[in-house]
């Protein structure tokens, strides 16, 4: 299994909003592509919270491949909506995962 895990820092003026669009658009679009099985939403704690919360979005794939054809096929468009919506409204850093256990 594979995790491809987006940790985003998002301003709070428009936080709120945001989680919201990410739980019930933004996060079930992705899933829709068909390359992850699930997602699950975490918020950071003991994190300096003053200018937003740090949030951890991670998306489980069954393979490398469902991953990669997420990549090729659909990122750019995701991350394109995202910023046409939030503009510099938010900082994200992406990681990938091998779940070992």
């Amino acid at each position: 299994m594979i995790v491809y895990n987006v940790t985003i820092k998002v301003a709070s003026d428009i936080a709120a909003a945001w989680l919201e669009w990410l739980r019930n658009e933004h996060a079930p679009q992705i899933l829709e592509t068909g390359c992850f099985e699930s997602y699950r939403v975490h918020r950071l704690l003991e994190q300096d919270d003053s200018e937003g919360p740090t949030f951890s979005v991670q998306y489980q794939a069954a393979s490398a491949a469902q991953y990669e054809r997420y990549l090729s096929d659909f990122a750019p468009r995701f991350r394109q909506e995202s910023f046409d919506r939030w503009g510099n409204g938010f900082i994200a850093f992406r990681s990938v995962m091998e779940v070992i256990h």
